[in-house]
C-alpha cells in the first residue's frame, strides 16, 4: 500500500499515477511479434484483439460495430444514442459535424432529448447479429432496469451497464435503485459494469456476478468530469488497484475471474500496452477510433457526458480522420504518434518484453518515469 502523501493539515492522499507516468521496462527474454497472440475470451465469447470501441455516437453505429467484430474487436451499441432515438441519425450525425463550437453543447442537448424508441434497439441488435458477430449494447444505471428486457429479448450478446460511475449499492431517496446482484442474477447473458476507480468499488462489483468491470470514469478526451464535478483517479493507478481485487476476488471465490477493462484516457498505442502491463484483461477506447473515415463522427468525438441535461461533462472534439478503421488496429501506419496500427503496436510491446499471451505480460514491469 502506498504511503499517505499530506496535502494539508487536514487532508492526505495517497500518490496516483497517469500512464504518461510509467514505463514498461523490457526483459532480457525477446520475442518474435508474429509469435504474439493479444486474443482474449469473456465468457462463452472469444476475440482475437482485447479492444472495446466505447458506446459513443461517434465510433459505434451499426455499420461499425459490424465492421469491429469482423476485424476481431468488440463495438459495443449505445443503446441511447441517435441510433434509438430516430429512424436515420445520418443527417444529424452530419449537423453534429458542422456545428460551430459555441453552438456544439446546446444542440447535442436538444438533438438527445427525442424519446428512445424500444422498436429501434431491437432493430439496430438484430442487424448487428445479422451479420454474424458478437453483439455488445450499452445502457445506463439509470434505463437498465427498463429496458433490459427489449435488450434481451432482441438477442444481444454481451450486456454493458456504463455510467461515470457505477457502485453495487446506489442509495437514492427518489427512486428504488437498480439490484445490480439480483439483476446479474436473473439475466441470461454476461454483463460487463463500470465505470470504478477504486480497489473496493471493484470488489463489490466483482461480487454482484459481472462478468467484467469497466475501470476509470470513460470519455476518456472528451471527458471534462474532472473540471466539472472535481472527479479524477490516474488510470495507471485504478488499473491496478482493480487488478488486485481481482486477484483477491478470484481466491476469495474459489476460482470466479472477473476480466478488467480499461475504459478511458488511451489515447495511444502505449497507452494501452500500458493498460494491459498494469493488469487489464482488456481496453475500451473511442477517440483512436474517432479519427477512421468509418467513424460515423465524421472526424469529430463526443460522448454521453457532453450532451448531459443539466451537468454536460463532455465536449465534441475535431479529431480529424487519419485512415480506415483497420489501418488503424492493424496498420500500416504512416504517422509515428501511436494512433494507427494499435494492435501492431500492443504485440511489439509485448514481444520486445518477452511475452506472448496477454495474462503473462501483465507480470511484466514497469516503472515510473519522471515528468
Amino acid at each position: 500500500m502506498a504511503a499517505e502523501v499530506e496535502i494539508g493539515r487536514g487532508k492526505s492522499g495517497r500518490r496516483a499515477y497517469a500512464f504518461d507516468e510509467i514505463g514498461i521496462v523490457p526483459s532480457r527474454r525477446t520475442r518474435d511479434p508474429e509469435e504474439v497472440s493479444v486474443a482474449w475470451q469473456i465468457d462463452a465469447y472469444r476475440f482475437e484483439i482485447p479492444l472495446l470501441v466505447a458506446p459513443m455516437d461517434s465510433v459505434v453505429s451499426p455499420a461499425t460495430a459490424i465492421a469491429i467484430g469482423r476485424l476481431g474487436g468488440v463495438g459495443v451499441l449505445d443503446l441511447e444514442g441517435l441510433w434509438t432515438r430516430y429512424e436515420d441519425p445520418e443527417p444529424l450525425l452530419a449537423e453534429i459535424a458542422g456545428l460551430d463550437e459555441a453552438r456544439a453543447t446546446r444542440r447535442l442537448q436538444e438533438v438527445y432529448s427525442a424519446p428512445i424508441r424500444e422498436e429501434l434497439i431491437g432493430r439496430r441488435i438484430a442487424e448487428v447479429r445479422e451479420a454474424g458477430v458478437t453483439v455488445a449494447a450499452s445502457l445506463s444505471p439509470q434505463r437498465t432496469a427498463k429496458l433490459s428486457k427489449t435488450v434481451v429479448d432482441a438477442g444481444v450478446d454481451l450486456f454493458v451497464i456504463r455510467g461515470t460511475t457505477v457502485s453495487a449499492e446506489h442509495v437514492s431517496g427518489r427512486a428504488e435503485p437498480l439490484n445490480l446482484k439480483q439483476f446479474i442474477y436473473e439475466l441470461d447473458v454476461p454483463v460487463i459494469v463500470g465505470g470504478c476507480a477504486t480497489y473496493q468499488a471493484a470488489l463489490h462489483l466483482m461480487r454482484t456476478g459481472a462478468a467484467g468491470v469497466l475501470v476509470g470514469f470513460g470519455g476518456g478526451s472528451a471527458h471534462t468530469t474532472r473540471g466539472v464535478l472535481g472527479v479524477a483517479v490516474p488510470m495507471a493507478t485504478a488499473v491496478a488497484d482493480v487488478a488486485a481485487a481481482r486477484k483477491d476476488y478470484l481466491d476469495e471465490s474459489g476460482g470466479r475471474y472477473v476480466h478488467v477493462i480499461a475504459d478511458g484516457g488511451m489515447r495511444s498505442s502505449g497507452d494501452i500496452a500500458k493498460a494491459v502491463a498494469c493488469g487489464a484483461d482488456a481496453v475500451m477506447v473511442g477517440s483512436p477510433i474517432a479519427r477512421a473515415s468509418e467513424a460515423p463522427g465524421r472526424g469529430y468525438h463526443w460522448g454521453s457526458e457532453a450532451h448531459h441535461g443539466d451537468v454536460p461533462r463532455g465536449t465534441r472534439l475535431e479529431l480529424g480522420t487519419i485512415g480506415t478503421l483497420e489501418q488503424i488496429l492493424f496498420g500500416p501506419s504512416h504517422v509515428a504518434d501511436g494512433s494507427m496500427n494499435l494492435v501492431g503496436a500492443l504485440k511489439r510491446a509485448m514481444a520486445t518484453s518477452g511475452y506472448t499471451e496477454v495474462k503473462d505480460f501483465q507480470r511484466v514491469q514497469v516503472v515510473i518515469t519522471p515528468q
